[in-house]
């Protein structure tokens, strides 16, 4: 056969052929109809012929300090993701490299928004440098499903302005690692308030230094983390109620009832030293937070009790504001003086909502922002109306260790947004500042820190997508989950299950000779921690005595003790980490350190207390 003929033959098939294929599958370079796909969603995508690389010459371009900033932290966030050293250079920039920009004349992207552009080039542009980051993340969940990513275009600005978390670290002690961990995470779904009730071990009144507090320095590298991944930590000691962690040893300053019972959980609100101490609490905390807010909580006053219990808070109401007002005047006028005093500091006040219950005739402060958790008689809608600032912060978005957690499934299927509050939805998004999920201990023993990580992730998810954009970007609850499960976790997050143990029999010995050396049994569990049996796996290693607080033992110096092994007790589940010598080991629950006295005794201590004792652990 005459081969030119021939060809001309296989042409013609070819030709025919590829005509009866969908010029979509025909030419790999047309745009994708879809977005790709990145959490919280972008709604905002025009798809563009070809794609963008991400290869070894890849090089961070920025001009400005402010887009630099920006630079260094994604090099950083590149490095911790496995895809290499990326240099960070002024420019020029050239095919395949990521330009970052600041450019405040793009006023349309606000704050927070940025505008992303991919082709031969990756361009992230932001108003600011917040948005210029956010860019990034939008950048790394995508590098985080291959190197080569589609072209087009989006302009992905948030609809709330508040997009939170909640964490009660005011009773149990929760670890540094972990609440780390909580802000990467946050960041990387444009997540940026994390709103942390905390106990900052005390210079000013170190009767108050109850367990688990935590130092100074702790907080200042938790608040610097923060900065650089651009999460506000905003602070909460909750008063004038749940002030126990603070005044259980400041009977002077607890409210006492008809029947003389002083009541620890309490300030007396009467008295002008309760409020003196309480600003010079606000005064230490504000050495190592610098949001502009500052979080009484005034939640739950008379949790469990009522006013009539206490007749003096009535007749100082009186005595302040006339014979009409009532018990309820003489809460909200300690709310209002903590308003004034951390205005004078240059703080907002934030406050929960159950205290507003319309039994007021004094009103709280303008300008206040109001955490709404509870449906009471004073709904959102009034609120909003009233000029105050109003954060959903839904009981129905609740976490609670070994209690009630929030069906996530349910509120994704029913298109929940943060219109939707308890007891009311509202048509529109005027006056609502934004929504948070809260993770809060009421029974600390009931899940480890990292079950609670683990049950958080999708709620995460959630929050960040309903916060930044629409509800519902998925057909189904699945495919949400296929989202969040595509863009993985934060880059630099630590794996805290990882144990460094492998399960056997081991000598436990501590360096100081201070203990007999005693053969035990390791067990890794499934949450990530160990547990450590007797050598006939019998016994296990628990400490349970000493005062309880949501169910926890936190005393320090408190006896660690031989009990029958029960794996869902969570008291029986300890950290080891790596120190030079040896291991430190950690209780899972209290987050104290197992330690060994003089005399060979076996307690718990907070880390700050005795050195802690260096564990030998030779697998046998």
């Amino acid at each position: 056969m005459n081969v030119t003929r021939s060809s001309r033959i296989v042409g013609a098939v070819l030709a025919l052929l590829l005509a009866a294929v969908p010029v979509s599958a025909a030419r790999a370079d047309t745009p994708a109809a879809a977005p790709p796909k990145v959490l919280p969603a972008l709604t905002d995508w025009t798809a563009q012929k070809g794609s963008y690389a991400f290869d070894e010459k890849t090089r961070l371009v920025a001009g400005d300090a402010a887009a630099r900033r920006v630079a260094r932290t994604l090099a950083d966030d590149l490095r911790a993701a496995g895809k290499g050293t990326v240099p960070v250079t002024g420019g020029p920039s050239r095919p395949g490299d990521i330009v970052v920009d600041v450019r405040p004349d793009k006023k349309q992207l606000g704050a927070e928004g940025y505008e992303l552009r991919a082709g031969s080039r990756l361009e992230i542009t932001g108003a600011a440098g917040t948005g210029a980051f956010y860019g990034t993340r939008t950048l790394l969940q995508l590098l985080a499903q291959g190197d080569e990513i589609p072209a087009g275009r989006t302009v992905d600005v948030p609809r709330y302005e508040e997009r939170g978390v909640g964490v009660c670290a005011c009773y149990i002690h929760i670890s540094t690692d972990w609440l780390e961990n909580l802000v990467r995470d946050m960041a990387y779904r444009r997540l940026n308030q994390l709103l942390l009730e905390i106990k900052v071990k005390s210079d000013a009144h170190p009767e108050a230094n109850t367990w688990g507090y935590y130092t100074k320095d702790e907080i200042r590298r938790l608040v610097a983390l923060g900065e650089k991944y651009h999460v506000t930590i905003v602070p909460e000691i909750n008063s004038p109620g749940h002030m126990d962690p603070w005044i259980q040893d400041r009977p002077d300053l607890q409210l006492v009832d008809t029947d003389g019972k002083a009541q620890p959980s309490r300030l007396d609100i009467t008295e002008p030293e309760a409020l003196a101490y309480y600003k010079s609490l606000i005064d230490e905390y504000a050495e190592v937070f610098p949001a502009r807010w500052w979080h009484m909580g005034a939640d739950e006053y008379m949790l469990g009790s009522d006013f009539a219990k206490y007749p003096h808070v009535l007749e100082y109401a009186r005595a302040k504001y006339g014979p009409n007002a009532t018990p309820q005047d003489a809460f909200i006028d300690f709310v209002n003086q903590v308003e004034a005093y951390a205005a004078s500091k240059g703080r907002q006040l934030r406050i929960w909502n159950d205290g507003l219950t319309g039994a007021n005739t004094v009103p709280v402060t303008p300008g206040t922002t109001v955490e709404h958790w509870l449906d009471v008689k004073v709904k959102p809608s009034t609120l909003i109306a009233q000029g105050y600032p109003v954060m959903n912060a839904a009981y129905s978005l609740y976490l609670v260790r070994g209690g009630f957690h929030t069906d996530t499934e349910k509120l994704y299927d029913q298109q929940w947004d943060p219109r939707s509050f308890e007891g009311e939805k509202l048509a529109s998004r005027d006056g609502i500042t934004g929504a948070k999920i809260s993770l809060w201990p009421d029974n600390g023993r009931g899940e480890t820190e990292n079950e609670v990580a683990a049950a958080a992730r999708l709620p995460l998810a959630h929050i960040a997508q309903t916060t930044w954009g629409a509800a519902h970007p998925d057909a189904d609850y699945a495919g949400f989950t296929a989202r969040a499960d595509a863009v993985g976790t934060a880059p630099g997050r630590r794996d805290l299950t990882r144990v460094p143990l492998a399960d056997g029999t081991y000598t436990l010995a501590d360096r100081g000779h201070r203990t007999a050396p005693a053969d035990v049994r390791l067990s890794r569990t499934a949450d990530g921690y160990l547990t450590i049996a007797s050598a006939d796996g019998a016994r296990c290693l628990e400490t349970r005595s000493g005062k309880l607080t949501l169910n926890v033992p936190l005393e320090p110096g408190s006896a660690a003790t031989w009990e029958t092994c029960d794996p869902k007790n969570t008291l029986q589940r300890w950290q080891p980490t790596r120190t030079g010598a040896g291991f430190r080991i950690t209780g899972a629950i209290t987050r104290m350190n197992l330690d060994v006295t003089p005399d060979g005794r076996l307690v718990q201590n907070p880390p700050d207390h005795e050195t802690p004792t260096t564990w030998t652990l030779t697998q046998r």
